[in-house]
This record gives C-alpha cells, sequence and structure tokens, in this order.
C-alpha cells in the first residue's frame, strides 16, 4: 500500500525572481552577441534562456485545504499539503486534490429490514481525504468509491435492525437513530479507510416503509400503540384497586368477605378500563338478594 509523505518543497517567489532576472538577461545577452556575430555567445545563451523556460513549470501554487500529490517518471514523491507558493522539479507531474469536508446523500435505496420488510433507506455522509497517496492511488476516482462504499454499508445495516422495536431493549432503525448512526459511521469508515478518507458524521436522512406494504405496517403500528395503553391503563388499575382495598382494611371502614372483595374489584376494573363514563347503579338490596 503506497503511503503518504510529505515533499519538502522551495519556497517559490525567490526562485520566481531569480528565474524573471535569468530569462530577461539571458534575452539581453543574447542580443548583444548577435549585434557582434559572436555565433558561439548567442548559443550558449540561448541555452540558458530555453533551461530556464524548462524551470517554469516547476513553479505551483497550493490552496488552503488543498494538497498536491506528485509523481516523477510514474513513482510516487510525496505530497505538498501546506497552502503557499513552491518550486519543484519542473518534470514531476502535479495532481490537485481537495482536503475540505465534503457530504453527499446517498440514493433512496429500498432494502429488506431484520424482519424481511421491505423499507426505504438515505443516509449523508460526511467525509474528507486524510491520506492523499491512498485517495489518489490505491482506489480509481476515490469519490466514486466512497458513494458507492457508502450506498453498501446504508444496505448492510438496513438488513441488521428490525424497523420497529418489538421489546424495550430491542434496537431499532426508526427508535434508536443515534446508535444505528454511530454503527452505520463504523461501517462506512471500515470500506473507505484504505481509500485515504475519514468519516466525520454518518446520519439516517430518509427511513419509511416501502408503499406496498405502507398501509399495513401502519395499522399495525396502530394496533401495536393500542395494546400498550391497554397495559398500561390495566396495570394502573390493578394497582389502585390494590391500594383501595388495602385502604379500607387499614381504616376498618368495611370488613369484605372473599365475594365481597371480587365484586368490588370487578366494579372498580369496569370502571377504571372503560373508555366511556359508567353509569351508577344504586343497589337497594344486598349483594346476595
Amino acid at each position: 500500500m503506497i503511503r503518504e509523505r510529505e515533499l519538502r518543497a522551495t519556497p517559490g517567489l525567490v526562485p520566481l525572481l531569480l528565474v524573471l532576472a535569468g530569462l530577461v538577461g539571458a534575452a539581453w545577452q543574447f542580443v548583444r552577441a548577435a549585434q557582434v556575430e559572436n555565433g558561439p555567445m548567442m548559443g550558449v545563451w540561448a541555452l540558458l534562456w530555453l533551461v530556464l523556460i524548462v524551470a517554469l513549470p516547476g513553479f505551483f501554487l497550493v490552496n488552503p485545504n488543498d494538497a498536491k500529490v506528485l509523481t516523477l517518471l510514474g513513482r510516487y514523491s510525496g505530497s505538498v499539503k501546506q497552502a503557499g507558493f513552491w518550486w519543484v522539479n519542473p518534470f514531476m507531474v502535479k495532481r490537485k486534490i481537495s482536503l475540505k469536508v465534503r457530504n453527499f446523500e446517498t440514493a433512496k435505496l429500498k432494502v429488506n429490514d431484520n424482519h424481511a420488510n421491505p423499507i426505504e433507506i438515505a443516509a449523508i455522509v460526511v467525509w474528507r481525504v486524510v491520506e492523499t497517496a491512498e485517495a489518489m492511488f490505491e482506489v480509481d476516482h476515490y469519490e466514486d468509491y466512497v458513494r458507492v462504499q457508502s450506498e453498501s454499508a446504508v444496505r448492510g445495516l438496513a438488513t441488521t435492525y428490525p424497523y420497529d422495536a418489538h421489546g424495550e431493549d430491542a434496537v431499532s432503525l426508526s427508535t434508536h437513530t443515534i446508535e444505528v448512526s454511530q454503527d452505520l459511521q463504523v461501517q462506512v469508515q471500515e470500506r473507505l479507510a484504505k481509500a485515504g478518507v475519514e468519516v466525520l458524521e454518518t446520519r439516517i436522512s430518509h427511513l419509511a416503509y416501502s408503499p406496498e406494504i405502507a398501509s399495513a405496517m401502519l395499522q399495525r403500528q396502530q394496533a401495536s400503540a393500542i395494546i400498550a395503553a391497554r397495559q398500561k391503563i390495566v396495570e394502573g388499575a390493578v394497582g389502585m384497586v390494590e391500594t383501595a382495598l388495602e385502604m379500607l382494611a387499614e381504616k376498618q371502614i368495611v370488613e369484605l368477605d372473599t365475594e365481597r372483595k371480587a365484586s368490588m374489584v370487578s366494579n372498580l376494573l369496569v370502571v377504571l378500563c372503560s373508555e366511556r363514563g359508567t353509569q351508577p347503579v344504586v343497589n337497594t338490596g344486598t349483594l346476595y338478594s
């Protein structure tokens, strides 16, 4: 694997001034030699002028949050990441690469979740290049590589978790967004490490059931919510009945046998669990007649 190494380039301002002064001086001396018809000196000054012209491509500019990857005769020579004006061997090939933070949103992918339910999912990936040599030479078109591998990680994530949680400790795509996003970031980073890319953040941007099952899943969610609400109501009602019986026994307001307790519990549960207001019934007799 090709690893990044820093190339110490020469600051370009002073060499540029020297080259420009040399070009002007060589041209002036060439003209003077031509005036006196000194052929050998004309050749010397012309050769010097050509050498200085060849040196000009060695100057290059590095902008902030950019880098230049340099190769010489097909071999990696190093990278210049410090912003400024530089000069290197003019025969080196210089390729620009951006170090800025970038982000993109994956396409809406249709996959099956952990329970084999078809869902639509998309994610936003925030990334940047940190290893210029790996990004330039280890993969072909690192930007396309980031996109394809990120979509692959999103597909893998969707098959790992269910859309909805069916237990208190179950992790799902819809309810545990932080945990799911962290897992996605780990999976994307593992895929992009060989491309010299650092993943800064990932998050789910779109999550829904596929249209063909969306209505059925909505009904199931509503049914689950109703069942959960009923369960809470029953738990609260049982607790209230238990408290009422304990207070009646403690204050000795009335003594209840087993049959009367059962009747009282039944009536209280009906009152507490009913969705509508109850209608009072006045009993003018006794429980047994």
